[in-house]
């Protein structure tokens, strides 16, 4: 499974540029971001008035190729965006200190009773 995560001090965000390319692809998160910008700054996180959770699945595959493609194009305000690949069994959680985020695997533990 890829996942988009952030590797430098700052926070997740995306550029413009990258959510107007996963517009086109037809992400609707990225489209309404993109219209509730309009007027003001646009930032990249993918808080989006009206819409179920607070940012971009890390996993969508329009924002892992967005990333892919652009490269450090796809980069908001004080981010460093890379694609990386974990099995697909795997429960994770994605750690951050100060925006630089690690993933970490999710260890169930068996209670036996």
């Amino acid at each position: 499974m890829k996942i988009v995560i952030n590797k430098c001090y700052g926070s997740f965000a995306i550029s413009k540029e990258a959510a107007e390319y996963m517009a086109k692809l037809g992400c609707e998160r990225a489209k309404k971001e993109l219209e509730q910008s309009k007027n003001t700054i646009f930032y990249g996180y993918g808080i989006v008035l009206g819409m179920i959770s607070d940012s971009y699945d890390r996993t969508d595959p329009l924002l892992i190729k967005a990333v892919e493609v652009l490269k450090e194009k796809a980069n908001g305000y004080h981010a460093k965006l890379k694609v990386v690949e974990i099995p697909d069994d795997i429960d994770y959680i994605i750690n951050e200190y100060y925006g630089f985020e690690k993933i970490h695997e999710i260890r169930s533990q068996l209670i036996l009773g």
